[in-house]
């Protein structure tokens, strides 16, 4: 009974995702951030470990060159990823970029980072290629919570597409990893480092590009890397720049039979037509919000969108309202231990969300009532994993809870600790878990 629950519950989060992505080949097991259906959810998970470690469940453990918080996709037997090779600078050049650069805020301990395309063979875990992208020269100051390769790469039929910002966005072959087209056009002044992973729709690679000094959402052809269009954000923001920028991934949802571009900005959430790039509509926060991190989630009735940085809340917004959406639409707000980067994930009708400290909360979807708050260890930045029936998140201290989705109170199914801190979100399909830690990527099953 319980294993024809969990199918059921797996078709209906279907049917009301379906339109988050278009038609993927059914070779592209995991093909962006946040899965299939760019909400969390692996509904085409089933019997996975609830324990394992570097000895329990453990099919191989690759440890990554470089250092990178993207997750990786899946296709056929391909994983790919994204990492950043630094290179520490030397006294003398430090000493002289002082000299060169009295004005600069802060002085990056590297010389220089390379960005490369990793791709590692599913059934070993071997890296088989590590494709070369871009050098960074000089490259500016990040934070600490970040690293120069944090956007998660997607995936269609023929190509991957990797984005590091303002360093630059690449399309590469997946059949024989040559680099199609690079495009370095869109600078920013991240001021923190990349965050904001790309969508794909309709043969369009969508970015936000919300930085200090400009703020901006660009489409590019995927085929070729040329821009089909640009549009500025139009909402009224703080006049300091550092309260400009934002780091958030956008989705495709359909409202009312069309798609929509949902792309929170700084004190902005805004809709947009994908294929031309037209605002439809957008919401105020109605306080200061910014860095925006956490990625906007659906049920297809109900947007709900964190608002980040400066004090966080959570906004439930009418996705079923016929015309243009404006704050009337908004249900209810919550804004007690909201996440600044964690994701928020919706299962039967409930929100879970952990925030940045380690507090995980459990709201009702419809009305925003609270069932239950409570606190795990560590501190977060990945986002959960709902997999086979459980949720699955990890903590900077390499700690992964494996947690039972229950609206009466916290049940924690298991507790697993890696070899290190945990900034990636997990991935699953068929019987597999994968978890990219700092250090590695590893793969979990359970032992037959």
């Amino acid at each position: 009974m319980k294993a024809l629950r969990k199918l059921v519950m797996a078709l209906l989060m279907a049917a009301i995702f379906c339109p988050l992505l278009p038609a993927q080949s059914k070779s592209i097991h995991w093909p962006q951030f946040r899965g299939p259906l760019g909400s969390g959810h692996a509904v085409d998970a089933s019997d996975l470990p609830s324990q394992f470690d570097d000895g329990k469940n453990l099919v191989w453990k690759t440890d990554l060159p470089g250092r990178a918080w993207s997750s990786p996709v899946f296709v056929d037997d391909q994983i790919w990823l994204t990492t950043a090779v630094e290179h520490k600078a030397t006294p003398e050049e430090l000493e002289a970029r002082k000299r060169d650069n009295e004005n600069r805020q802060g002085l990056s301990a590297f010389s220089s980072v390379d960005l490369k395309a990793l791709r590692l063979d599913r059934k070993t875990g071997r890296v088989v290629a590590e494709v070369d992208l871009f050098t960074v020269d000089n490259p500016p100051v990040i934070h600490s919570l970040n690293s120069f390769a944090s956007p998660t790469p997607v995936v269609d039929d023929k190509h991957v597409y990797f984005h590091f910002g303002t360093f630059g966005t690449a399309a590469v072959e997946r059949k024989s990893n040559a680099v199609v087209w690079q495009t370095q056009n869109y600078p920013l002044e991240h001021e923190a480092g990349p965050g904001s992973s790309p969508v794909l729709n309709n043969g369009l690679l969508i970015v936000n590009c919300d930085g200090c000094d400009q703020q901006f959402v660009v489409a590019l052809d995927a085929e070729t890397g040329e821009q089909v269009w640009k549009t500025e954000r139009t909402g009224k923001l703080d006049p300091s720049p550092m309260m400009k920028k934002a780091f958030c991934t956008p989705i495709i949802a359909q409202r009312n039979g069309r798609d929509e571009l949902i792309s929170p900005g700084a004190n902005w959430v805004y809709g947009y037509e994908p294929d031309t790039g037209q605002e439809l509509w957008k919401v105020s926060y109605g306080q200061l919000g910014f860095s925006n991190v956490a990625q906007p989630v659906t049920d297809g009735e109900t947007l709900f969108v964190c608002t980040c940085f400066g004090k966080s809340k959570i906004m439930a917004i009418d996705f079923s309202a016929e015309g243009p959406i404006s704050e009337d639409n908004i249900k209810w707000d919550y804004r007690k231990q909201v996440p600044n980067m964690p994701s928020p994930i919706v299962i039967d009708g409930a929100v879970y969300f952990v925030n940045d400290r380690g507090i995980m909360t459990c709201l009702d979807a419809e009305t925003g009532t609270r069932y239950w708050q409570s606190r795990l260890r560590g501190g977060f930045s990945s986002s959960p994993l709902l997999a086979d029936g459980k949720i699955y998140v990890g903590n900077h201290d390499g700690e992964m809870f494996v947690i039972e989705p229950n609206k009466k109170e916290l049940v924690i199914l298991a507790e697993n600790t890696l070899d290190s801190q945990i900034m990636a979100s997990p991935v699953a399909f068929g019987r597999t878990l994968y978890v990219r830690t700092a250090d590695s990527l590893y793969r979990f099953e359970n032992a037959q």
